[in-house]
Formats: structure tokens, sequence, C-alpha cells
């Protein structure tokens, strides 16, 4: 027994020797540069290096299907049905015009052909429906190493396998641990340093160290994920008394943006960990947190951001108007409710490249504790971020037209679909009023041609 002390010593020492290695070289290579938000170029230099690696699986892969006569990739469409962007009078005009010599402005009554019209929309809503493929993860064109479980992705060759393989190693015995200790690391200083800030008296000083330790946190935080994250147009960044506005694909935007700016926060009160950090954060700046009873009270709610922004010292608040997770290829319909307490609005456009890892959060398939191990397990967080010009409502426009107005800017800079549907159709059933719209238009046109021609 006495001749093994040595040997545990020896593991010990080495033991501790890695412990210190790793925490020195967290210490200067990702927790100092969060810090002075200064980057060694290491993430970028890793994102260099893993197109390469999808490149050279790309080309085995095509090599290997063409080999074997196998399909690699999917013919790719925008759309399952090719759809021309026409009335509902003309296509039923179209409808009666081939079906027989009667034209709509010579029968103006009811015809049976006029179903047909109904049933092809319903058909061609059940086999391609623009909403709900919004709430499902984007499909890619090519491998990134990451499913083995899609449609094209069979196996190819040994060596393929044996690297995908070794990115399953890599991503699970390295990456995940280590991103585990820096969110670790992120979310403790997060509620320490905040909570430390409180009890600073208020003035320059403590809304100096409230700032830079929301940063540095956030920083840790985004570099737990391997974000590699684009700023542009930092001239336009959200300033206070403001109300930063951005399309919504995942829970880390809040991460993403926090990362670059200082803002205020917006949300429903919480208990366990997210309680924890909330009550932390909101003694050290003014965050706008609601009771769960208080959320439903759209007056109370539209009081306590008119009273924040009115503040030309408080942070602008940061708000995610779609109010769901859209799978980064769409803008869903802005509530109007953000738009409607008269404050300066700075747009804000995300989009991700799902090449390195899907941020969608689809919460209807994924708990919040699934989703974040997908994340840490991706390859990386790569994102664009783009700060628009800022927007104010004008005199002849109301909050529906104003937040139309902005979240079509947010889609065209960010090359998204501008879609007027609302993103609560994920859990929502369809209002009435959207079936109802359908049956007035085609009433009105029956009805319509009769009264025209009961005149003439």
């Amino acid at each position: 027994m006495f001749l093994l002390l040595p040997f545990d010593s020896l593991i010990v020492n080495l033991l501790g020797i890695s412990l210190t290695v790793l925490f020195t070289l967290l210490l200067v290579f990702i927790i100092v540069p969060a810090i002075f938000g200064v980057s060694f170029g290491i993430r970028k230099l890793y994102m260099k290096t893993l197109l390469k690696i999808f490149a050279w699986a790309t080309l085995r892969m095509e090599r290997g299907a063409k080999e074997k006569n196998h399909q690699l990739y999917k013919p790719y469409t925008n759309g399952i049905i090719a759809k021309d962007p026409t009335s509902l009078e003309e296509e039923i005009k179209e409808i009666r015009r081939s079906g027989s010599s009667k034209a709509l402005d010579n029968t103006p009554e009811f015809e049976l052909s006029d179903i047909f019209y109904f049933c092809r929309k319903g058909m061609e809503t059940i086999m391609d429906d623009e909403v709900t493929k919004r709430f499902s993860a984007e499909e890619l064109e090519s491998w990134n190493l990451l499913s083995r479980t899609n449609y094209n992705f069979q196996y190819i060759s040994l060596r393929l396998t044996v690297l995908w393989g070794l990115g399953v190693l890599i991503r699970y015995c390295f990456l995940l641990p280590l991103r585990i200790a820096l969110a670790f690391t992120g979310i403790s200083l997060l509620v320490v340093g905040t909570t430390l800030v409180g009890y600073l008296p208020n003035g320059r000083f403590k809304e100096f160290l409230s700032k830079h330790v929301h940063l540095m946190c956030y920083r840790i935080c985004v570099r737990a994920l391997t974000a590699i994250i684009t700023y542009h147009d930092r001239k336009n960044r959200p300033r206070n008394g403001g109300l930063c506005v951005a399309n919504h694909t995942s829970p880390i935007d809040v991460i993403i943006l926090a990362s670059d700016g200082y803002y205020a926060m917006v949300g429903q009160v919480h208990g366990g960990l997210m309680g924890v950090i909330q009550r932390a954060m909101v003694k050290a700046c003014p965050h706008v947190w609601f009771e769960r009873s208080e959320v439903k009270d759209r007056h109370l709610v539209a009081k306590r951001l008119t009273e924040h922004v009115q503040d030309k010292s408080k942070l602008p608040i940061l708000i995610f108007p779609e109010g769901t997770c859209i799978n980064n290829t769409s803008v869903m319909m802005f509530k109007k409710g953000s738009f409607e307490i008269g404050a300066t609005v700075y747009p804000v456009a995300i989009k991700y490249d799902p090449q390195f890892g899907d941020a969608f959060w689809n919460s209807s398939k994924y708990g919040m504790v699934t989703y974040l191990l997908r994340m840490m397990t991706s390859w990386a967080i790569v994102c664009s971020v783009w700060y628009l010009p800022p927007m104010t409502r004008e005199k002849d426009e109301d909050a529906v037209q104003f937040a139309n107005r902005v979240k079509s800017a947010i889609a065209r800079q960010g090359g998204l679909v501008d879609l007027l549907w609302d993103g609560g159709l994920k859990r929502e059933k369809v209002k009435d009023t959207f079936k109802e719209e359908q049956q007035k238009l085609y009433s009105k046109m029956i009805v319509g041609n009769h009264e025209d021609r009961s005149r003439s």
C-alpha cells in the first residue's frame, strides 16, 4: 500500500498542474479579452478551419455519391407549389373561363365550379404552408458534420465516417465541458457582480461599473457558445430613451446584442436560477420586470414602458415584438404594443449562419435544457448583426403601420422573408376573422357584380 503513495501523489500533482494550466488559459485567452472587449482572432481561425473541413467533406460526399449513383442534394425550391400573386376574382374568372363559356361578368350568381378555387387553395396551404414551416429548423443543402440522420447524408466512405466520429469526440469531450465552464463563470460573475454593484449609491460610478460588469459577463457567455459575431453600422447603436427592436430566432439573441451594447431588459418575473439572475440584475440597473398577473394588462405594460423611455437618462429597452422564435428565414408580424409608446425605434436585424450550428429554438419540440445542450455541442454560432438608422412614427401613421414599416426594414436588411402572419399561430388556431375575410371577399364579388348588373 505504501508503494502506491508516490504514484497517487504524482497523479494528484499532474491533475493540479492540468487544472492550473486550464484556468490560466481561460483567464488569458477568454476572460481577460472579454473584460476589455478584444479578440485574439482564435475563433475566426477556428471558423476558417471548419470551412475547409466542410468543403473537403462536401467534395468527398459528392464524389462518393457520383460513384454510387446516389442523389446527394434535394432540388432546391423556394416552395413546393408555384404560386402567382393573383386575386380571388381573377382566379375564379380563369376557372369559369376554362370550364365553360360563361364569364364572371355575365353570370354573377354562384357556380358550382367556384368551389374548386377554395379546394385548391386549401390543398396548397396543406402542402406548402408558409406559416408553420417557419417554426421548424432551416434545411441545409450540405452536411456540416453535425447530423447523420438527414435525407441525403448516408454512408459514403470510411474516412468520412471517421471524421464525423472525431467531430463527435471533439464536440462532446472537449468543447462541451469547456463551454459549460465558461457559461458557469459568466453567469456566476453576472450574479455576484451586479449584486455588489447594487449596493453602491446611484451615480455615474455605479452606472460605469454596471455597464462593464454586464458587458464582461455577456461576452464570456458569448464565448461559451463560440459565437462569432459581425456587427455592422455600429454608429446606429441604440441610445438612451430609445427602443431597440429586433427579429427573434433564439433566446441567445439577448446575449448576442447585450455583448455589444448596454440595454434594459423587459420580461416576466421567473423563479429558480432565472429569478436569481433577474433579481441581481435589477439591483445594478433599471430593468423592467413584470409579475405574471401584470403581463396580460396591456395598459399597465404600456405605462411602465412609456415611463422608462421618457426618462432620457435610462437605458434603451430591448424588445422582440414577434413574441416567439422564428427559424431564421423570415420575420413575422410585430405586436403593435411597443410601437404605441412614442419612443424612437432603433431597428436591428440578426441573421445566423446555420452552416456551423442551428440557433433556432423550436420550443414546441425542445425544452430549454435540451436546446442549450444542442447549442453547446454545435461547432459554433455564427451570425451578423445590422444596426439600422433610427425610425420614428409619422404623423399620419398608426402603430400597426409603423410596426410593419420597421419589420420590412429589418427583413430587407437581413435578407429575410417579410410575412404578415402572427407568430402566435405556433400555438394557437387560426382566428375566425381570417376565414371570414375570404368569405366576405367572395360574397362581395358575387353581390357587387349583381348590384352593378341591376343598375344597368
